[in-house]
């Protein structure tokens, strides 16, 4: 019975052939046995993931009014920030507040022909009393995003498919979000929902957790795994979308938070990797001795089949969590 995550060292990858080959091995067992993992040897500096948690506590820390300046209600992206009990997971409320971060890019024009996934593009909402945080989150986005399409060509490789299968979806528009969350303490001492069961709907997660803290639970043949931080590692689990390019070979698992106790906090910083809006993850021709192990695509804990069009999963999700923003920007999509 698995207790734990297991550990896996990107810095293999540089090791040598060999070793090159054993960690791909072993990501590929793991992503397909468990879904999630601690990722070492990233290569993301320390220094800057102490800036990120240091601006983050005092964007936190900052009067209500000014955090609710930039409240998401104002962003028909779903930027922003949102305040505590302002989103839901499987129709119950998640107790957390946080900001929102995208790529920055102009606004598409709806009408005719136009997909509406296409809506959640645009700009981000920054707090103007902390003119440091954009540039210390587009330095994380810069660099994670390195980190995980590394990983995202490892794990191609280990199902006996070309290492650069996914990159024509990450090429020209990727669709990259920063979360970056605090857990107001609430369970006293029964736990309280920090963030319902659900599965991720991009490609790839990244996850820092603030060090020392737990909460995070991952579901594993029935049971819960608690996950909490480890230094200097990521907490790493595949999306829906590579799931449904693997055929279900590889498994996007069901995770979720419980609030911390009462008098107490934690930060958490999810990076979603995520292709271009109107992209369709390839389908892998899997190594032959792997496609008698794929089996039925997961359902959402709503029993919602993956969606293949990354923008049409990514805008239900939104849609589901933030029913303020929905009325106010856009009503014509309810129902």
């Amino acid at each position: 019975m698995l207790t734990t995550l297991p550990v896996l060292d990107l810095s293999r990858l540089d090791a040598g052939p060999e070793e090159a080959a054993a960690f791909r091995d072993e990501l590929r067992t793991v992503m397909h046995e468990v879904g999630f993992f601690y990722l070492t040897g990233h290569g993301v500096p320390g220094e800057l993931t102490d800036d990120l948690l240091d601006v983050s506590r005092r964007f936190f820390a900052l009067p209500e009014e000014q955090k609710l300046a930039i409240e998401n209600v104002h962003s028909p992206q779903f930027r922003g920030y949102t305040r505590v009990g302002g989103e839901l997971t499987a129709g119950d409320v998640d107790w957390r507040e946080q900001i929102d971060v995208g790529v920055e890019r102009d606004t598409v024009p709806t009408g005719d022909g136009v997909a509406n996934y296409w809506r959640l593009e645009g700009p981000n909402l920054w707090p103007q009393e902390l003119p440091e945080m954009k540039a210390t989150v587009d330095r994380w986005n810069d660099l994670l995003s390195g980190v995980a399409l590394r990983l995202l060509r490892a794990m191609a490789a280990s199902l006996g498919a070309p290492a650069d299968s996914f990159d024509d979806a990450f090429a020209t528009r990727p669709f990259n979000l920063t979360k970056i969350v605090r857990y107001p303490g609430e369970s006293d001492p029964d736990p309280v929902q920090g963030v319902g069961q659900h599965r991720d709907g991009g490609v790839l997660t990244l996850l820092l957790v603030e060090p020392g803290k737990g909460g995070l639970q991952v579901e594993h043949h029935g049971q819960w795994i608690d996950a909490p931080a480890v230094p200097g590692a990521f907490v790493v689990n595949i999306g829906e979308m590579l799931e449904l390019a693997t055929q279900g070979y590889l498994r996007a698992t069901l995770h979720r938070v419980i609030s911390p106790r009462k008098g107490s906090d934690r930060m958490s910083i999810p990076f979603f990797f995520n292709p271009a809006l109107d992209a369709r993850m390839p389908q892998l021709e899997l190594a032959e001795e792997l496609r008698g192990e794929t089996g039925e695509l997961s359902l959402d804990p709503t029993n919602s089949p993956i969606l293949e069009t990354y923008g049409d999963n990514a805008l239900r999700y939104r849609l589901r969590a933030h029913p303020n923003v929905v009325a106010i920007h856009h009503a014509d999509l309810l129902g």
